[in-house]
């Protein structure tokens, strides 16, 4: 079976050795030792290094490896990294030439994809539940908000920053752009709006009755659904599905309330909504997938 390896950008560098779509081994962590502000404060050169020493450790000269998939949180077009506000030091870098280059001089001579890590995380849950047949489209909820979809189609494919609403005062999205999707359920946004409260602390307090938090939690459930009905209307039904570390906020029958709401028209009611535990495991499998099936730099 061919052997390729999914190398994630998050708050480390987390890599794998995949072979028919599973993980073999263990997942690996780079650097060993990391503070609490994660891959940010690493200079590019240093982050490319890292992407390296993982894909040699896992896979020293000799190896047969078919790709290389890494995934990053951010636009990605043709191998380029065009904006990331997670990893604003590798805006603009070719990170497949750059990932490419240096495993040529370390005498490893594998291609390399570069991809969204929503997108990563769509193509973990094709391979993972053998649904290479199917649309799927795969919101994560963290500290933003992604968007993935399987199969890639080339795009900016931003969903957290799609404008759910049209009030001027939502402004509080890290891109400074209004309305946006992620200004409402991101967790820089929440704090900003509430300002002496964490975003956990919001959600406990709308189930202990708090009518501030609760009708802050009823807008982020709607501006979901609206994101989502959006997507329905714009390419048809399918299956969605919600993961992310913060997924436990999601209530899925108050997000299926709004969405019956919101899409009416009966050809587009044909969708699934369904939410899976967060596994970092599927993220680097699905980057891995997606460097298999043809990402390409």
């Amino acid at each position: 079976m061919a052997k390729s390896i999914g190398v994630v950008l998050s708050d480390r560098v987390t890599a794998g050795l995949v072979e028919d779509h599973q993980l073999v081994g263990s997942l690996q962590e780079f650097p060993k030792n990391l503070d609490q502000n994660g891959l940010i404060e690493i200079p590019k050169e240093e982050l490319c290094h890292l992407i390296c020493d993982a894909v040699s450790e896992l896979a020293p000269a000799g190896t047969e490896i078919t790709a290389v998939g890494v995934a990053v949180p951010g636009i990605v077009i043709k191998g380029v990294l065009e904006d990331s506000p997670n990893l604003p030091q590798l805006k603009g870098t070719h990170v497949c030439n750059d990932v490419s280059s240096e495993l040529k001089e370390r005498g490893l001579n594998y291609p390399v994809s570069l991809c969204n890590d929503a997108d990563a995380v769509a193509a973990g849950v094709a391979a993972t539940r053998q649904e290479f047949d199917r649309l799927l489209r795969v919101w994560t909820i963290g500290n933003g908000i992604g968007f993935g979809r399987y199969p890639y189609t080339e795009g900016a494919w931003e969903g957290g920053h799609m404008v759910v609403t049209l009030d001027p005062k939502e402004r509080y999205c890290g891109c400074g752009g209004k309305g946006h999707l992620e200004g409402i359920m991101g967790n820089r946004a929440m704090r900003l709006r509430f300002l002496d409260m964490e975003p956990e602390e919001v959600f406990a307090a709308a189930k202990q009755g708090d009518k501030r938090c609760a009708d802050f939690v009823d807008l982020w459930h709607r501006a979901l659904a609206a994101a989502t009905a959006s997507q329905i209307h714009l390419e048809g039904p399918g299956r969605f599905y919600y993961t992310g570390r913060d997924i436990q906020r999601l209530d899925l029958g108050l997000l299926r309330q709004y969405l019956y709401e919101m899409v009416k028209m009966s050809p587009l009611q044909n969708y699934t909504v369904e939410v899976l535990p967060e596994e970092r495991t599927r993220t680097v499998v699905g980057a891995a997938v997606a460097a298999e099936r043809g990402y390409r730099c």
